[in-house]
């Protein structure tokens, strides 16, 4: 990954059948936004809501990082069944889609969460936890309702986390927030 930009993950549904007709469109914009804004983006080297934004990024020149569950090329390909393109690199974790999940939170300095299923929740709580900054893209799918819940029922906050429709913007307030943590000593940046 290159040390001189903000890294955000795009943590989404690898299968998007309920993710509604746009589902596409709004992922290849938020990946087009993280590289237009000078961010990198990293996501689980899946299928679907994640692959479309790390498409979306490369369209717009950005640079693309994956993490997969799979121990090797191989694994990744003929086990997990997961795509290599859009990815400049990828690092083959070994550690199922629990531990990989994991290390994708920790390897970003914010997360976006699109329409997802119970790995995308995962990804959300581990980087809740961890007080990361976390965008939530709102659209016409479930997930940020069910967000929406777990935090109303979580007793406790967290004040990083921003919940917003349009890619640009969204993109543009965690790239602040990574940056204003960084400066106020709350996080270490990871450039």
């Amino acid at each position: 990954m290159n040390s001189d930009r903000v890294t955000i993950s795009v943590s989404g549904a690898a299968e998007i059948a309920h993710c509604g007709p746009s589902v596409i469109s709004i992922a290849k914009e938020l990946g087009r936004e993280i590289a237009r804004q000078g961010a990198q983006i990293i996501t689980g080297a899946t299928s679907g809501f994640p692959l479309y934004a790390a498409e979306g990024a490369k369209e717009a020149g950005g640079v693309s990082f994956g993490l997969s569950p799979a121990a090797s090329k191989k694994e990744h390909l003929e086990v997990y069944r997961l795509p290599v393109k859009a990815m400049d690199a990828i690092i083959y974790t070994g550690f199922g889609f629990p531990g990989r999940d994991l290390m994708l939170v920790r390897s970003s300095d914010a997360i976006v969460i699109g329409c997802g299923r119970i790995g995308t929740i995962h990804e959300f709580t581990v980087a809740w936890e961890a007080n990361m900054p976390l965008g939530i893209l709102e659209g016409e799918w479930a997930t940020d309702e069910v967000i929406r819940n777990i935090i109303k029922n979580s007793n406790r906050e967290n004040p990083y986390v921003i919940f917003e429709k349009d890619p640009k913007v969204l993109v543009e307030k965690l790239i602040e927030m990574v940056r204003t943590q960084a400066v106020n000593g709350e996080r270490e940046l990871r450039l």
